[in-house]
């Protein structure tokens, strides 16, 4: 019995969800961007709320905003779902966003710094946190004319992993899977002078401790560890909802990390500045970001 419960996922569930995706993929594909984005947003604020999932949201922002009541997280948890469900609806059109010359509906601030990366003849760090629409973070990047390879968490369900090759189509790019085997390469992209990608706001169980709303939170220390091992350039990516189908993405100033001789204190002392700076974004859009992820220990 206890056996049957463990392939019951792999027989039934990841078939089930993997047709599921497929149609809604396909549907929200045939739709014009705006109401594909319009209809996941309301599918999000009905359906999201009510799902178990969503009480850890609300414990997360009582821990992150002790100065919150309860009816001002349930506003943030509601638009935190109908974000979710807006980039479900645009995930399917992300072939179809072109930053540069779409008339408006994505400003780019500081693209100049992507020319320079393209030419500095250093392999370069990219990095975002799950925000607004956050695989814009990318396409910012490779419509300016510079590959990027991308890290990223392989899907629960197999079935699904054809969603990541049709990002892959819009975006370019390599698709570096998080674990030892993508650590490899990794490590090769960046030895060969190449560009890489990374939302850096997940929880790895076997990182290091590193405050986040006050909390200790177990942040993945590979950024700070390239960082200092090739001396390359960090470039942080902020992209925000400005209304509806709209968005700003900032690319600012290139961060270095400070090097005092002290590895271990280097490398915690970055990823402090990282979470900061991730956490300043989030404090000015909460309903933006994904508080269902089990960032801190329950």
């Amino acid at each position: 019995m206890a056996q049957t419960r463990r392939l019951l996922p792999y027989y039934i569930r990841h078939p089930v969800e993997a047709v599921g995706a497929f149609i809604l993929y396909w549907f929200f594909r045939l739709l014009p961007l705006g109401a594909a984005a319009g209809l996941g947003g309301f599918l999000g604020r009905a359906i999201g709320p009510r799902l178990k999932v969503s009480s850890r949201a609300v414990r997360n922002l009582a821990a992150a905003f002790p100065d919150k009541d309860a009816g001002e997280i349930a506003v943030i948890v509601r638009d935190m779902w109908d974000n979710l469900g807006r980039v479900a609806g645009e995930y399917p059109h992300l072939d179809r966003f072109d930053l540069y010359t779409d008339g408006g509906r994505v400003q780019v601030e500081g693209a100049e710094i992507i020319d320079q990366l393209r030419t500095d003849g250093k392999p370069g760090i990219f990095f975002s946190g799950h925000l607004a629409n956050w695989e814009l973070s990318s396409l910012a990047i490779t419509q300016r004319g510079l590959p990027l390879d991308q890290v990223y968490r392989a899907a629960n369900n197999p079935y699904l992993e054809w969603v990541y090759r049709r990002r892959q189509d819009a975006v370019g790019g390599a698709l570096i899977p998080k674990g030892a085997k993508g650590a490899k390469e990794l490590l090769q992209a960046m030895k060969d002078g190449r560009h890489v990608g990374m939302l850096v706001d997940q929880k790895m169980n076997d990182g290091i401790p590193v405050p986040f709303f006050g909390r200790d939170a177990m942040t993945a220390p590979a950024l700070a560890q390239m960082a200092l091992r090739y001396d390359c350039p960090v470039v942080p990516v902020r992209i925000e909802r400005t209304q509806g189908s709209r968005f700003r993405v900032t690319i600012s100033t290139p961060l270095t990390p400070e090097q005092t001789g002290d590895r271990h204190r280097d490398i915690s002392a970055f990823m402090e500045r990282i979470n900061g700076l991730l956490e300043d974004w989030i404090r000015e859009r909460p309903g933006q970001w994904l508080w269902v992820h089990r960032r801190w220990p329950d």
